[in-house]
């Protein structure tokens, strides 16, 4: 005889499936081709006002999420070889950024955060790049697949928001305009007039990353952009303070276009070099600059811009 099912079933096999996917997504970082700084606003923290163009860039960390048991809680697990800060005894895991963004969507949900979080750190941390925001972003679009919410893109940026300035961006990754402090995102479609532009400009293709063990606080780069404001001529208002805090980046830039980099400027608050060259050879020359005058203790090659990619395995 046959019985008909129960909806506890259907729940509990509905339950071992969703336990049993991973969601792994792999998020980009981010650089500014041009960054206004306007000035402070008390309504956003004291935050300052910011006018920018956002680009992905492909050095991407990744993000897996596993659905846990029911009650047991989060846990997060950090991989690779240039974790930064985030390897210290001291840091709290519950103030990483990927943690930030799982309580965050759980509590928009109004679900409990019962999700197992592993970061394979690629993106120097510290550095202008935007990894802990890579991180938040790649952890929102995770559960988000993971839980089958499936937001629509301007509630997740929403969400993203309320974590940082750069996260709206990460979501989505490619080419944007942002204003607000940042968070207000309009989106560069591929193809555009925009877009084309930004090509003709030279701000697209072949990127190399100019990195360092060192990191710069971000509150400090701002504390010294307020007494010396930008440097004449800078696209990146910040990029004066980070080299009076970092010298060597302003020797990587300088090597940069010497050896034919269409563009080279620190990334965001650095101390981070990004350099836009035309072609392989360029792109050697100015390795081997970089290398011969001890101007950069990391090199990386990536192309921009990038978006993140998103993958699930059961």
């Amino acid at each position: 005889m046959q019985t008909t099912p129960r909806v506890e079933d259907f729940y509990t096999q509905h339950l071992e499936q969703t336990r049993s996917l991973t969601v792994r997504v792999d998020c980009p970082a981010k650089t500014n081709l041009t960054l206004e700084v306007g000035p402070t606003h008390e309504e956003w923290g004291g935050r300052h006002a910011l006018d920018t163009i956002y680009c992905a860039v492909g050095v991407y960390d990744t993000v897996t999420a596993t659905a846990k048991a029911p009650g047991s809680g989060f846990s997060l697990d950090l991989e690779g070889t240039h974790l930064g800060d985030l390897a210290s005894s001291s840091s709290d895991m519950r103030r990483n950024h990927a943690v930030l963004a799982l309580f965050a969507m759980a509590q928009a949900a109004n679900r409990e955060p019962d999700v197992a979080l592993t970061i394979t750190k690629r993106i120097p941390v510290g550095a202008g790049l935007g990894g802990g925001s890579a991180d938040a972003a790649a952890a929102i679009l995770a559960i988000d697949r993971l839980w089958e919410l499936n937001w629509p893109i301007e509630r997740l940026r929403e969400i993203a928001a309320t974590l940082g300035a750069d996260m709206p961006f990460c979501l989505t990754g490619g080419l944007a305009h942002g204003t607000g402090f940042g968070e207000q995102i309009e989106d560069i479609e591929a193809g555009s007039d925009r877009a084309h532009d930004l090509e003709a400009q030279g701000f697209t293709g072949e990127v190399l990353v100019g990195a360092y063990h060192a990191q710069l606080s971000t509150p400090e780069v701002y504390h010294t952009f307020d007494v010396v404001g930008a440097g004449e001529g800078d696209h990146n208002h910040l990029q004066a303070a980070a080299i009076s805090l970092h010298p060597r980046s302003g020797r990587a830039i300088e090597a940069a276009l010497k050896a034919g980099a269409r563009h080279a400027f620190v990334s965001g608050s650095g101390p981070s070099v990004v350099a836009f060259v035309p072609d392989h050879a360029t792109a050697q020359r100015i390795i081997d600059a970089w290398m011969q005058q001890d101007a950069a203790d990391r090199i990386i090659r990536a192309k921009a811009p990038a978006t993140p990619i998103i993958g699930v395995t059961q």
